[in-house]
C-alpha cells in the first residue's frame, strides 16, 4: 500500500489541465474499515495538503459524529477524492474531478483495502462512478433511497456550506440519514479504538 500511496502522490498525468503544481491528496490503509469517497480537494486543502481540511470537513466529521484524531486515522478511514488534486475555479465554485484519477488508481487501492466495511459516496460524482445506472435522477432521490445501496454504499450530499439550503429544503437528511450513518460506523470505530 505505502508503494501504491507513494505512486499516487507522484502522479503528473493531469498537470497540463491543473492550475497548480500536481499535489494529489489521499489517506488510506489496508486496515482502513470505512471509505469516504468525496469529490476533489479544494485550494485551501491543496495548501495544507491534508484531506477534508476545510469547512466542508469539519461539516463531515460533524455527521460521522467523530473527532480529527479518530478521523485522520488511516486505519478507521481511507480518504479517496474522485480527483486526487484541485481542479481548479470555474463560474460557481471549483472545477469537476479530473476523470483521469478514478480510472488510474481507484481500483488498485480499494483492492488493497480488505477490510472495508463501508463506502461512503460523497456528491454526485462519486455517486454516479459507483453506482451507475442503480443511481437515481438526482442527488436528492439517491440520498433519500440510501438503503437500496447498504450494506455496500451509503450515499451523501457534500457537506460544503453551500449545501445548507439543501439541508433546510430537505430536513429529513438530519433527522434520519446522520443518525443511521453514525449508527453504522461507530460499532467500527469503537472496535478499532480497542485495537
Amino acid at each position: 500500500m505505502q508503494n501504491l500511496l507513494t505512486e499516487i502522490r507522484n502522479c503528473t498525468v493531469c498537470k497540463e489541465f491543473l492550475p497548480n503544481t500536481p499535489k494529489p491528496i489521499v489517506q488510506a490503509s489496508t486496515t482502513s474499515k470505512i471509505v469516504i469517497i468525496g469529490q476533489a480537494p479544494g485550494q485551501k486543502v491543496h495548501n495544507s495538503g491534508i484531506p477534508w481540511d476545510d469547512v466542508s470537513g469539519n461539516n463531515l466529521r460533524e455527521w460521522l459524529r467523530v473527532s480529527k484524531e479518530t478521523f485522520y486515522n488511516e486505519k478507521m478511514f481511507a480518504l479517496i477524492p474522485m480527483g486526487f488534486c484541485f481542479p481548479g475555479t470555474g463560474k460557481t465554485g471549483d472545477l469537476p474531478p479530473r476523470p483521469e484519477c478514478a480510472l488510474l488508481w481507484h481500483h488498485q487501492i480499494l483492492t488493497s483495502m480488505p477490510e472495508v466495511k463501508l463506502t461512503i459516496l460523497i456528491g454526485q460524482y462519486a455517486q454516479n462512478y459507483y453506482l451507475k445506472n442503480n443511481a437515481k435522477k438526482t442527488l436528492t432521490e439517491t440520498v433519500k433511497n440510501y438503503n437500496e445501496y447498504l450494506p455496500d454504499f451509503l450515499p451523501l450530499p457534500h457537506p460544503s456550506p453551500r449545501n445548507n439550503i439543501w439541508q433546510k429544503k430537505n430536513s429529513w437528511f438530519k433527522e434520519s440519514i446522520i443518525p443511521t450513518l453514525q449508527n453504522i460506523i461507530h460499532p467500527y470505530i469503537n472496535l478499532n479504538n480497542e485495537n
